[in-house]
């Protein structure tokens, strides 16, 4: 399989192959996002020692399975001496670079699932301090590339390492689901032909997350395959979400426990009623959860039109956690053809506009790009206002603030088929205007701008109201900045 997108982690994979001093490059991504994947792809034939930890495994385990790859990649034909500790290992592994002949490239080392590694009373991240500190560090020609699937170990014993990995880490590279671009890419190379209206559906259940997206077979819809995948016994989506939190954090059940609040709330909410939703404490550990859960990718910040940071919102974004806790874990799994009862339900039709909101949200880049708008500078936020006596109340989920003096309010419909703009709703808009108008005292210009899934029909009402119209299909442009 053929490495899809990741355009400028390959420029920095490069840089690092070519600095001028050894370099310690740490991967984090959620799980299934493809980080082993691109370590080899973009390392390929360059490797001078690869180790991947053991999951549960010990001390001892550790130590024969490093001997064995130390024996893979030592040109001697004699049997190499078990470690006794992993101090033992990394002189092991110092002795074993130190035998290779003097190249121009640098000697690359990846160590996959370092979390799996450092079991209790180990002391691997002593050790693999000091080969860094003492040793690698102090030379030009090595690459160390550490990755796990552990968020929260990655960032606090790593990242945020507070004693001799302090500030060692001298690259980060984060990856990220794919877009619609990459979706779309990544399902042409299987051989996959599906339509963009229903690679949006896949991508409102499932995201971009790779390993869910090889799961799709050829000559299988994309109803079909949400069917297999979410609403079957052996389903991979029926049981990877409580594997999906567990592999990245410690106490996972917290934060599973803001995710399932942030899930019955799509608009946001602030971080007090957060944590008297969940019921958790408000001190650092919180923070420290909530911290890890947006590094993850699971939930982002926006703060509200004409608000400050403190008063920002909190919204679950990723597409499978939103869809799992609405639908796969309401115990309808089991039913044949769960996902077409489903999918013509009332429900879905409110909750897949709310979907497709956040698959908006996910594609700022694009929205951008069709608006002609890519070199202005832009902030966007959401804005929200309680009916009073003087003036309607109004919801505006999608507000792009423009450096030229413009803002788009977006409205963002989900539809099978071109929308149309009926009278009441044409209505509905000119009071989000004047409500947004009168409550902020803009002197911007307002841009109602339509986000939908086809095309807008024109009549009396689209051709008098709506500046842009963005369809489905021009959020499937290639994200050059990524």
């Amino acid at each position: 399989m053929e490495l899809v997108g990741r355009d400028e982690e390959l420029k920095t994979v490069a840089y690092l192959l070519k600095s001028n001093k050894s370099e310690l490059a740490a991967i984090i991504g959620r799980r299934r996002v493809g980080k082993t994947f691109f370590v080899r792809e973009s390392l390929k034939g360059k490797m001078d020692f690869t180790f991947t930890g053991l999951y549960q495994g010990t001390l001892p385990e550790h130590m024969n399975h490093w001997a064995n790859s130390i024996s893979k990649f030592h040109s001697s034909k004699l049997p190499i001496a078990t470690p006794k500790n992993w101090f033992d290992a990394f002189q092991l592994l110092q002795s074993l670079l130190e035998s290779k002949k003097k190249t121009k490239r640098k000697k690359v080392i990846f160590l996959d699932e370092i979390p799996w590694m450092s079991t209790n009373k180990s002391r691997f991240l002593t050790a693999f301090t000091a080969f860094w500190n003492d040793w690698a560090s102090a030379r030009e020609d090595i690459l160390v590339v550490i990755c796990g699937s552990a968020a929260s170990w990655m960032i606090n014993k790593v990242l945020k390492n507070k004693g001799g990995l302090h500030n060692r880490v001298t690259q980060l590279i984060h990856l990220y689901p794919f877009d619609l671009h990459e979706t779309e890419q990544f399902l042409k190379m299987k051989r996959i032909v599906l339509d963009q209206y229903s690679i949006t559906q896949l991508y409102m259940v499932m995201g971009g997350i790779p390993h869910y997206l090889d799961q799709i077979r050829q000559g299988e819809s994309a109803s079909q395959a949400i069917d297999r995948l979410c609403f079957t016994k052996n389903g991979l989506l029926q049981s990877e979400y409580q594997e999906l939190f567990s592999s990245l954090f410690n106490e996972s059940q917290k934060h599973r426990n803001i995710v399932k609040v942030l899930s019955s709330t799509p608009r946001g909410i602030t971080r007090e009623t957060l944590i008297t939703k969940t019921k958790l404490n408000s001190g650092g550990g919180f923070s420290r959860i909530l911290e890890e859960l947006i590094e993850s990718g699971f939930v982002t910040g926006y703060i509200p039109f004409g608000k400050k940071k403190k008063q920002q919102l909190l919204k679950l974004t990723d597409p499978y956690s939103l869809f799992y806790n609405k639908y796969i874990n309401k115990k309808t799994s089991g039913n044949k053809n769960s996902w077409q009862q489903i999918s013509k339900s009332p429900t879905w039709a409110s909750w897949s506009g709310l979907a497709f909101e956040n698959l908006c949200m996910l594609h700022i880049y694009q929205i951008k790009q069709a608006l002609g708008i890519g070199g202005i500078q832009i902030s966007v936020s959401s804005w929200h206002h309680i009916k009073t006596d003087e003036i309607h109340g109004a919801q505006i989920d999608l507000l792009i603030d423009r450096a030229d003096g413009i803002i788009n309010l977006c409205e963002m419909k989900y539809s099978n088929y071109p929308f149309t703009i009926t009278g009441k709703y044409a209505n509905n808009i000119r009071n989000k205007i004047a409500a947004f108008q009168y409550w902020t005292k803009t002197r911007k210009s307002i841009f109602p701008t339509l986000i939908t899934t086809h095309s807008l029909e024109e009549n009396i009402h689209s051709n008098s109201l709506i500046q842009n119209t963005i369809t489905v299909s021009q959020l499937f442009v290639k994200d050059v900045t990524k």
